[in-house]
C-alpha cells in the first residue's frame, strides 16, 4: 500500500465510518480495512495517518487503535490452526520503518493517541527488544534527557510508560541466562537515567508542595504520575536480584520512598482524583519495600524500622473508602512480610500487638457498604472472594493474614487478644442484635479466617474458641432461624462456619441441622442458597478415621425427595439459573443417595430441562461440567440398578443429545458422545435403529476433524465395537473403522487413541473377520514406527501385539507380521518389544504384556528354535525386569516434546466425564498372578529339555535378574531344570 493522497483519503473515510452509529457503513468500512490489512505496508500507512495533523483527532485515534491491534496479530503471527484466522505477517522492511518512526511519533502525540502508540510499541518490544531493536533504549534515553531539561512531563511520562511496559517481562518471565543478559543491558543503560529523573521530579515536588498554597493540582499530577512510573520500573529492574547500581544508590531511593509514605499533599489530595494518584504512588512504594524485605533483607534492614513505623502510621489513618483499598492492602502485606521475618521483634514491644489488632485489623475486617453491595449485586464475585480464597487482595483477608503472620512468633498474645475481641463483638451484638449484627459477622469471620488447616487434609482447627460450644451458642441460632431471608449476610457467615468446621461438628448435632440446610436452599439470597448447597455437598464428603464416609445413603435417602426438589427450585431464582454450587450439590447427592425410580424420574426430567436451556447459549463451563456429570452418574447408578429405566432415560435424553449434534454445540459435543457411549454400553444387542444412525455419523471422517472431540468419539466407537460387533462387519463399516484408526495412529498427538480403537477391534471381533485386514494394519504401524517412533507409540505397540497374541495366538501374530516382510517379527521383537517391555506401566497392561511375552517364549516355535536362544534369553531378562523391579527403577522416560503447532493458543478442549468413564476390563481374568504364570510356564518348558535353559539364562540375564528369577522360583515352588 503506497502512501499518497488517495491512500490518506481512503483510510480517513474508512476510519470515520467505523465510528458510525449505523451498522451498514460501519461493517462496510471494517470489511474494507480487513482486506487492506493483508497488503504490504498497510501498518506503515496507518501509522502515517496517525501522524497527519490535518486529519481529525477522532479518526487518528481510531487509526491508532487499529494500528495497535494490527501489530498484535501480525508482528509475530500465530501458527496455531485452532486459534482463529491466520494473518499474513508484516515484512521486515516495513517493520524497520515502523520502528524508526514510532518513538518520535508517540512523544509528539496527544495523550489518548500516545497511550495507544505506547501499547503498540510494547507489542513490538515484547518480541524484538532488545536483540532485534538495539536502537530503542538509546532513543528512549536520549528523548528522556531532552524532555527532562525542559521539564516536559507529557513526554517524560510517555517514555517512562513505554519503559515500564517493556521492562515488565523481568517480573514474570522464568530466570534464564538470556533474560539476565537482557536485564543487564537494561540496567547498564537505564538505571542511572531513571535515578536522575526520579530525583529531579522529587525536587520539583518538594519545591512545588512547599510553595504558598501547596502548589496547584495541575502542576503536581504529572509529577506524581512520573514518580509512580519510576517506582514500577524500579520494581521490574529489582525483581530478579538486587543490582549493584541500586545497592550503591539505595539511600537516595529509600529516602524518597519514605517521604511519600509520611508526607501529605493537601492541595493535590483534596482535588478530584488527586488522592487516588498519591495513594497509587504510596502503594507502589509499599510493593518496592516489600520486594526488598523478601529478597534483600540484609541490605534493607537499616531502613526497616523507619518504614515499619511509617507504614503503621499510614494504615491507622487510611479511611475505609474502597478507593484506598490498594494502598491499605499493599501496606498490610509489607507488615505481614516483616512479621514473619527475623525482624519480627518490632512487634514484641508492649502494647504493639493490641494496637495493631484494634486500629488496623478489626476496622479492616468489619463489613463495609461495598461488601454489602457486592453480596447483593454480584454474588459470584462475593463467593469467589469469601469462600474460594481469591480475596487475597481484599482488606478483610489481608488483615487476617497480618494477624496470622504476627501469630507465627507471638501465638499466645494474638490468641488472647483476638479471643477477647471476639467476646466483645458478641457481647455488643447481644445488646442490640438488629443494630449490631455486623459485630457478630466480624466475630464469625475472625474465627473462620484465622483457622488453621492440617497439611494435606481438610480438617480445620482453631485456638480462638471452643468450636463445639461456639457452634451451639453462636451458629445454631442463625441456622435454626425460621426466617431464611432475614439478615442474609449473617446467615451466609453461619453456613460458611458450618462448612469450614464440618469435620469437628459431631454427627448427631450436624445431622439434626440437615433439614435446616435443606430449608436454606429456598432463601432468596443467591449467596445464602449457594452456601447451603455447598455445605450439604461438603458434609457428604466428610470421612471419619479409616476413610469411612461419615454420612451414608441410609442417612440422607429419606430426605432426598425434598432435598432434590429444593435444589432444582433454587435454580429458578434470578441469577442462579446456572449456579455451579447447586449443581455440584445435585451431583454429590446423586453419588451418595439410593437412586430409586421415584427419584430418578424427576431428576432426569429436571436435568434434561436444564440441559435444553444451556444448549441455547453455553456460558458457564463449570456449571455445565457438573450438569453432565450429574446426568452421567444418574445413568450409571439408576440404570445399572433398574434396567427398565434405560428406555425412559433414552426418551428424555435423546432429543437433547440430538439437538447438540444437529446444532453443532461445540462445547457440548465431547460430553454428548460420552453419554451416548454410556447408553450404548447399557443396551443389549441388537442395537436399535436410532443408535445405528449415530454409528453411521460416527464413522464419517467429518466427525473427527476437531481434535477436542477425538477422545470422546473413540470412547463411543469402542462402545459400538463391544455391543455391535456383527453390525461392524456389515456394509463396509470395519473398513471405515480401520480408516479412523489409520488417521489417529499417524499423528503423535492422537496415536494412543488410535490404539484404543485397534485394541477394541482385536478384543471384540473374530479372527476370521479381521485377518484380511491385518497386512494393512501392520503396514500402517511399521510406517509410523519408521517415521516417528516415540516411546509412547512403542509402548502402545507392545501392548497391542500382546493383546493380539492373547486373543488370537502366537502363531497368527508371527505369521501375519512376516506376511508383510520376511522375518520382520524377529526384527520387531529385538528392536522394539524387548527394550520397551520394561517400560510398561499400569496393572492391567503389566499383566497383559508379561503373560503374552511369557507365552511367546514358552509356546512360539520361532523363539523355541535353538538359533533364537539369545533373543529368548533377552526377552526373559526384560520380563523379569518388568515383574521384579518397582516402576520408578525401570521407567526412565524422557518427557516427549509436544508438537508445538498442536498446542499453541486456545482450543476447545476435551473434558473427561468421571462418571461416564470406560471401565477397564482385564483380558486375562483366568491368570491371577503373572509372576507365578512366568515361573510355572518356564518350569514346564524346561522339563521337556533339561539342562538347556539354565545355560541360556546364565548367559543372557543380568545377575540381578538371575537372582530375582531364582527368588520367584523359590516363592512359587517351581524349578527350572
Amino acid at each position: 500500500m503506497e502512501w499518497n493522497p488517495e491512500t490518506l483519503q481512503f483510510l480517513s473515510q474508512c476510519f470515520l465510518h467505523t465510528l458510525s452509529p449505523q451498522p451498514e457503513p460501519r461493517r462496510a468500512a471494517e470489511s474494507s480495512l480487513s482486506e487492506a490489512a493483508d497488503r504490504p505496508n498497510y501498518g506503515l500507512a496507518v501509522l502515517r495517518l496517525v501522524a497527519e495533523p490535518s486529519v481529525d483527532e477522532q479518526i487518528r485515534q481510531a487509526a491508532a487503535v487499529n494500528f495497535k491491534n494490527h501489530l498484535r496479530t501480525r508482528w509475530v503471527p500465530s501458527n496455531d490452526l485452532n486459534a482463529g484466522p491466520t494473518f499474513s505477517p508484516i515484512l521486515d522492511p516495513e517493520k524497520d520503518q515502523i520502528k524508526t518512526l514510532i518513538v518520535s511519533l508517540m512523544l509528539s502525540s496527544s495523550p489518548r493517541i500516545q497511550s495507544q502508540l505506547s501499547e503498540a510499541l510494547a507489542v513490538i518490544g515484547k518480541h524484538d527488544f532488545p536483540k532485534s531493536w538495539p536502537t530503542l533504549l538509546p532513543e528512549l534515553i536520549s528523548n528522556l534527557q531532552k524532555a527532562a531539561q525542559s521539564s516536559d512531563y507529557a513526554s517524560i511520562n510517555g517514555i517512562l510508560g513505554t519503559a515500564n511496559s517493556i521492562f515488565k517481562k523481568f517480573r514474570y518471565q522464568y530466570k534464564t541466562n538470556d533474560l539476565l543478559l537482557d536485564l543487564k543491558y537494561c540496567l547498564d543503560n537505564f538505571a542511572a537515567p531513571l535515578l536522575d529523573i526520579f530525583l529531579k521530579t522529587a525536587s520539583l515536588i518538594d519545591s512545588t508542595a512547599s510553595s504558598p498554597g501547596g502548589g496547584s493540582p495541575a502542576t503536581l499530577q504529572p509529577l506524581f504520575e512520573s514518580q509512580r512510573l519510576c517506582c514500577r520500573i524500579f520494581y521490574s529492574l529489582n525483581f530478579q536480584e538486587l543490582p549493584e547500581f541500586f545497592e550503591d544508590h539505595m539511600k537516595e531511593w529509600m529516602s524518597e520512598f519514605r517521604k511519600y509514605l509520611t508526607t501529605n499533599y493537601p492541595s493535590l489530595e483534596s482535588s478530584g482524583d488527586g488522592l487516588a494518584l498519591v495513594d497509587q504512588l504510596r502503594a507502589a512504594v509499599c510493593e518496592n519495600i516489600s520486594l526488598y524485605m523478601e529478597k534483600n533483607e540484609e541490605e534493607f534492614q537499616g531502613y526497616l524500622n523507619d518504614f515499619a513505623s511509617a507504614v503503621w502510621s499510614l494504615l491507622t489513618n487510611v479511611s475505609q473508602s474502597s478507593s484506598r483499598d490498594k494502598l491499605a492492602v499493599t501496606a498490610m502485606k509489607f507488615l505481614t512480610t516483616v512479621s514473619t521475618s527475623v525482624h519480627h521483634t518490632l512487634f514484641a514491644s508492649e502494647g504493639v500487638i493490641p494496637q495493631i489488632c484494634q486500629s488496623i485489623v478489626i476496622p479492616n475486617v468489619r463489613l463495609r457498604d461495598e461488601d454489602e453491595e457486592l453480596f447483593e449485586m454480584n454474588y459470584i464475585e462475593f463467593i469467589r472472594r469469601d469462600m474460594e480464597g481469591s480475596d487475597l487482595d481484599t482488606r478483610r483477608r489481608i488483615a487476617c493474614e497480618l494477624l496470622k503472620g504476627i501469630a507465627t512468633n507471638y501465638k499466645k498474645q494474638v490468641t488472647d487478644i483476638v479471643s477477647l475481641q471476639i467476646q466483645n463483638l458478641l457481647s455488643s451484638f447481644a445488646t442490640n442484635p438488629s443494630a449490631n449484627w455486623k459485630d457478630k459477622d466480624c466475630a464469625i469471620y475472625l474465627v473462620v479466617s484465622l483457622a488453621t488447616k492440617k497439611a494435606g487434609g481438610t480438617l480445620v482447627s482453631t485456638d480462638l474458641v471452643d468450636v463445639q460450644s461456639f457452634f451451639l451458642s453462636v451458629i445454631v441460632p442463625e441456622l435454626q432461624s425460621q426466617d431464611v431471608n432475614g439478615f442474609p449476610m449473617l446467615k451466609a457467615g453461619a453456613l460458611k462456619f458450618f462448612t469450614t468446621f464440618r469435620g469437628l461438628i459431631q454427627k448427631p448435632v450436624a445431622f439434626q441441622l440437615f433439614p435446616d440446610l435443606v430449608r436454606f436452599l429456598g432463601a432468596e439470597s443467591n449467596v445464602v442458597h449457594s452456601y447451603a448447597a455447598s455445605c450439604i455437598e461438603k458434609l457428604l464428603l466428610v470421612k471419619d478415621e479409616g476413610g469411612k464416609a461419615r454420612y451414608t445413603s441410609a442417612d440422607i435417602t429419606p430426605c432426598v425427595p425434598v432435598l432434590m426438589n429444593n435444589l432444582f427450585n433454587s435454580l429458578k431464582f434470578p441469577e442462579s439459573e446456572e449456579n455451579q454450587y447447586i449443581m455440584k450439590c445435585i451431583l454429590r447427592v446423586l453419588a451418595v443417595a439410593d437412586i430409586s425410580s421415584e427419584i430418578a424420574g424427576p431428576c432426569i426430567a429436571g436435568l434434561t430441562s436444564i440441559l435444553n436451556e444451556v444448549c441455547k447459549n453455553p456460558r458457564n463451563p463449570i456449571f455445565n461440567h457438573y450438569l453432565f456429570e450429574s446426568v452421567a452418574i444418574l445413568i450409571r447408578r439408576a440404570c445399572e440398578r433398574d434396567a427398565s429405566l434405560i428406555s425412559a432415560f433414552e426418551g428424555s435424553l435423546f432429543p437433547s443429545l440430538q439437538t447438540i449434534l444437529a446444532n453443532d454445540v461445540t462445547e457440548f459435543l465431547p460430553y454428548a458422545f460420552q453419554l451416548l457411549a454410556q447408553l450404548v454400553e447399557l443396551n443389549k444387542p441388537p442395537i436399535s435403529p436410532s443408535y445405528m444412525q449415530i454409528f453411521v455419523l460416527l464413522l464419517s471422517p467429518d466427525s473427527w476433524r476437531r481434535s477436542s472431540n477425538v477422545p470422546a468419539l473413540v470412547r463411543l466407537l469402542q462402545a459400538f465395537l463391544q455391543k455391535a460387533p456383527n453390525e461392524v462387519n456389515q456394509e463396509g463399516r470395519l473398513n471405515q473403522v480401520l480408516g479412523i484408526f489409520n488417521m489417529l495412529v499417524s499423528s503423535a498427538s492422537s496415536d494412543e487413541q488410535g490404539f484404543y480403537v485397534l485394541n477394541t477391534v482385536i478384543e471384540n471381533l473374530e479372527y476370521g473377520v479381521i485377518s484380511p485386514y491385518m497386512g494393512n494394519i501392520w503396514n500402517v504401524l511399521f510406517m509410523r514406527l519408521q517415521n516417528n517412533r516415540t516411546v509412547k507409540f512403542q509402548k502402545s505397540l507392545v501392548i497391542f501385539m500382546s493383546l493380539f497374541l492373547i486373543k488370537h495366538g502366537a502363531t497368527n501374530l508371527v505369521d501375519t507380521m512376516n506376511a508383510v516382510q520376511d522375518n520382520i517379527f524377529l526384527v520387531i521383537l529385538e528392536q522394539f518389544w524387548i527394550p520397551n517391555l520394561k517400560l510398561i506401566t499400569g496393572a492391567i497392561e503389566l499383566k497383559l504384556t508379561a503373560v503374552a511375552s511369557t507365552r511367546l517364549i514358552c509356546e512360539s516355535p520361532v523363539l523355541l528354535d535353538p538359533a533364537a536362544a539369545r533373543l529368548w534369553g533377552k526377552m526373559l531378562d526384560s520380563i523379569v525386569t518388568l515383574l521384579s523391579r518397582p516402576e520408578q527403577d525401570r521407567v526412565e522416560e524422557e518427557p516427549e516434546m509436544p508438537d508445538i503447532a498442536e498446542n499453541v493458543g486456545y482450543t476447545a478442549t476435551f473434558v473427561k466425564l468421571y462418571n461416564a468413564g470406560k471401565r477397564e476390563e482385564d483380558p486375562l481374568t483366568d491368570v491371577k498372578d503373572p509372576k507365578q504364570f512366568l515361573v510355572a510356564s518356564l518350569a514346564k518348558l524346561s522339563a521337556l529339555t533339561p539342562g538347556r535353559y539354565p545355560q541360556i539364562i546364565n548367559e543372557n540375564l543380568e545377575p540381578a535378574n538371575q537372582a530375582a528369577l531364582l527368588q520367584l522360583c523359590g516363592i512359587y515352588n517351581c524349578q527350572i531344570v
